[in-house]
């Protein structure tokens, strides 16, 4: 299994980065928290999971160990496979997942595209007492640039900017947001808010 990759991130589209290790580049898909992490250009680290079909192998990226360790916890439970766990990841935090799950909120679950009520009810029933506590990170690692980013404005705009988008469209886009938030937005959330509003254009 490959459990992490460590090079240079060659390039990064709203489907995944390229990260080049050796002189070889691979292919990782990723969710958005992910590649607002990361920089074409610059050195990353990437905690990873393959999965393996019988005809394509396929690599997925996180920006932590507990994500990529919550992505295959995910792909115990009935009816669900990488692409939906992945897509769970990309609108729950780890934390908010276990929040969610032992909270047995189906409301927040099914938020994700894919999961209805009965899916979100075999999550809760399957992995309630799996998925540990909210703050369990004891196999964490964190992606370091996201600690040092100065504000959830410049971090948004350079991600948005990292998957293909221009300066201007960013700024809109993050204006947009900022006007319709009533506080400060996270930024997982205002990534994903801003790509919503850019895809409508």
């Amino acid at each position: 299994m490959i459990a992490h990759l460590n090079g240079i991130v060659a390039g990064i589209s709203p489907e995944g980065a390229v990260i080049e290790v050796g002189g070889v580049g691979l292919r990782v898909q990723c969710t958005p928290d992910t590649l607002a992490a990361l920089t074409a250009g610059e050195p990353a680290r990437v905690a990873t999971s393959l999965v393996v079909r019988e005809d394509s192998l396929t690599l997925f990226g996180f920006g932590t160990d507990d994500e990529r360790n919550v992505f295959d916890l995910l792909q115990t439970a009935s009816g669900i496979g990488p692409r939906l766990a992945l897509a769970i990841l990309g609108v729950h935090s780890p934390d908010a997942l276990r929040r969610a799950v032992a909270a047995e909120d189906i409301k927040a679950l099914t938020m994700v595209p894919g999961v209805g009520n009965k899916g979100a009810q075999r999550i809760v029933l399957e992995l309630k007492d799996r998925l540990g506590a909210p703050g369990d990170l004891a196999a964490s690692g964190a992606v370091p640039a996201r600690a040092a980013a100065p504000s959830w404005r410049d971090q948004v705009q350079t991600g948005l900017m990292n998957l293909g988008w221009s300066a201007r469209d960013a700024d809109a886009a993050i204006a947009a947001v900022e006007a319709e938030s009533a506080q400060v937005p996270d930024v997982p959330t205002a990534l994903r808010a801003a790509l919503r509003k850019l895809s409508r254009q």
